[in-house]
């Protein structure tokens, strides 16, 4: 019975670290491309959904 984390612990987590299934994700806001528009999204707007988060390397290696 995994319950869901509040937004004090995803804050208190510790950052960096390498993810493994079950992790919390350390708090970040960044811009994305949303209905034909910039939008500046936080982890917080996410609390209580299931989210994927995808991040490629900066340099543009292969992923």
């Amino acid at each position: 019975m995994n319950q869901k984390p509040t937004a004090a612990q995803i804050a208190a987590h510790s950052m960096p670290f390498m993810a493994t299934r079950g992790d919390i994700a350390p708090t970040f806001s960044a811009e994305a491309y949303v209905n034909n528009q910039i939008k500046t999204l936080k982890l917080e707007d996410f609390l209580g959904k299931w989210t994927v988060l995808f991040f490629y390397s900066s340099d543009f290696t292969f992923v």
